[in-house]
């Protein structure tokens, strides 16, 4: 028998920087370590990490990470723990793989054991095993893990649905999830995003109809902007494409290779001949296919709009075909995208988020799962906590036990002994990383404090320059502002900000002994001329003081 505990690095009450951990005694699996991306709210950080600290200073136990799948939210964090970690071992299938060592090229990082495995081979570790499952998802080669231990299977499902129409790479081995389900699972981690949603999410996570609809109706050029995570849903519009006389053209150098080498692997099925060139571009009837990065939701778009694409010029003619319905957080950017389009009198046309859903399970399809696996324990992860609480509710709804259902937030940890949950209270320390650019680490919450304030109220620079000898003042103090007040109409108030910074100067320099204490000079500016232009505009920028000595 043995002592179990499950927690989240990420992932809980928030969409993306999945990470899940399970210790089975000394053994430490990891599945998924994904990222998300900032908003407008994180101040220009790129994207944000789960903090891995755990991880890191427990490496020798850990037996592996497990990726479920090849999309950021779920993987995209796996090359910045690699730049820590190049031994850490990583699983993961065959397309998830590739998506992964693009990343690592593009990172110059290398992962030093990286193996790739197949759906339904179990991996053995000692007396514990994985088992990976083929899932059905928007990408290929989407597995859920099983981990076997002496007290019960414990199953992470990753991103799921139900869609009896697929198949290959992304078909759902429905008959290997009963059979677990009917060997004893203990507990059963399973995704949220979609709870609150009714019914199955198939057939509306299909979009064939609406794609045929548009080609058919709209006779001249079509631009199509494409989320090349999702190739099922490339997919059903090159399947639509290629009953047309239409040519595709693929811009930018990224999808090109995508597409071909998806195509040259067999996950994408189409025929090359009807990809065009350049030279199709403008013709009256090709599909153009551009990329939407989650990173900048809509920026190739948006360049083509202003008029700063050096090669498609919008014609009124046009169509643009915004291929994903708006998730979460880009509601606002996608309405203003809608807008600039109307105003270059250019039709559009969009997906519904209400009408056309993502690959993710909905009440039913969470429901059958719980039907085929049967758990002892359920464990609600990956999403919004209001969607957690929804899972909750609907196993609860199932039959499981009110006892037996498990909500808690990143760090909290659920702790099984002999297959039975002991409520330990214990909490594991759990943080974000947050990364600007291209830049390896944590930029840090004082970094984005400092630029929420100078977004805020702007920055205030003091500068004074003493004499080396005799530390008199020889020049200032002079003000410095960058958004803060407007320099011409606010001379009075920048006046008796140089009264105030000069008297703290001087306070603070002994001219008998020529000592200056610059640490005081610099708080005492802060402080004071910080109340002063508080008191003033109400406002409060950021203050530094420059001293200098000639």
């Amino acid at each position: 028998m043995s002592k179990i505990k499950i927690f989240s690095l990420g992932g809980l009450n928030e969409n993306g920087k999945n990470m899940y951990v399970v210790e089975v005694d000394n053994d430490i699996f990891v599945f998924d370590a994904g990222l998300k991306y900032g908003s407008d709210k994180t101040l220009g950080v790129d994207y944000i990490l789960p903090d891995y600290t755990y991880i890191k200073e427990n490496k020798k136990r850990v037996k592996g990470l497990f990726l479920s799948h090849g999309h950021d939210s779920n993987m995209g964090a796996v090359a910045d723990i690699l730049y820590d970690l190049p031994d850490l071992p990583i699983y993961a299938t065959k397309y998830t793989l590739e998506i992964l060592r693009r990343d690592l090229e593009e990172n110059n990082i290398k992962g030093t054991n990286i193996k790739e495995i197949r759906p339904h081979s179990k991996i053995t570790f000692g007396s514990l095993a994985v088992f990976p499952i083929s899932m059905t998802h928007s990408i290929p080669d989407a597995v859920g893990y099983v981990l076997y231990t002496p007290d019960g299977a414990i199953v992470y499902t990753g991103d799921f649905v139900f869609d009896s129409s697929v198949d290959g790479p992304y078909k759902m081995d429905i008959g290997k999830l009963a059979y677990v389900g009917k060997q004893g699972v203990l507990c059963l981690l399973s995704e949220s995003v979609y709870a609150e949603k009714r019914g199955h999410t198939s057939p509306n996570n299909r979009v064939g109809d609406f794609i045929r609809q548009i080609l058919q109706h709209n006779e001249n050029r079509i631009i199509a902007t494409i989320f090349p995570a999702h190739i099922s849903r490339l997919q059903e519009l090159l399947n639509e494409v290629a009953k047309t006389k239409r040519t595709v053209i693929i811009m930018g150098k990224y999808l090109q290779s995508l597409i071909s080498s998806s195509i040259e692997k067999g996950y994408i099925k189409f025929d090359k001949n009807k990809i065009g060139d350049l030279s199709n571009l403008n013709d009256k009837d090709v599909v153009v296919l551009i990329s939407d990065e989650k990173e900048k939701p809509f920026m190739n778009l948006e360049r083509i709009l202003k008029g700063f694409d050096k090669y498609i010029k919008l014609k009124e003619t046009d169509t643009i075909f915004i291929t994903e319905p708006p998730y979460e957080g880009i509601e606002k950017r996608m309405a203003l995208i809608m807008d600039e389009i109307a105003m270059a009198n250019v039709n559009a046309v969009s997906l519904s988020a209400k009408n056309h859903l993502l690959h993710h399970a909905s009440q039913e399809d969470l429901m059958l799962m719980l039907n085929l696996m049967n758990p002892k324990y359920y464990f609600p992860v990956k999403g919004e906590y209001r969607h957690q609480v929804m899972n909750a509710e609907l196993a609860e709804k199932f039959g499981i036990p009110k006892e037996n259902i498990i909500l808690k937030q990143n760090g909290d940890v659920a702790t099984f002994i002999d297959g039975k949950l002991i409520d330990e209270q214990e909490h594991i320390p759990v943080d974000e990383i947050l990364i600007d650019g291209k830049s390896q680490g944590d930029i840090g919450e004082l970094v984005l404090k400092d630029r929420e304030m100078l977004g805020d109220s702007g920055i205030v620079i003091v500068s004074c320059t003493l004499d080396r000898n005799t530390k008199k003042v020889l020049a200032g103090p002079e003000i410095l502002t960058r958004g803060f007040v407007y320099v011409k109409e606010s001379a009075e108030l920048l006046d008796e900000s140089k009264n105030i910074c000069l008297q703290v100067i001087t306070e603070n320099i002994e001219l008998e002994t020529k000592k200056v204490d610059y640490t005081a000079i610099k708080n005492s500016v802060r402080d004071k001329l910080g109340k002063f232009l508080y008191k003033e505009t109400e406002s409060r920028p950021m203050i530094i003081t420059v001293i200098q000595e000639v």
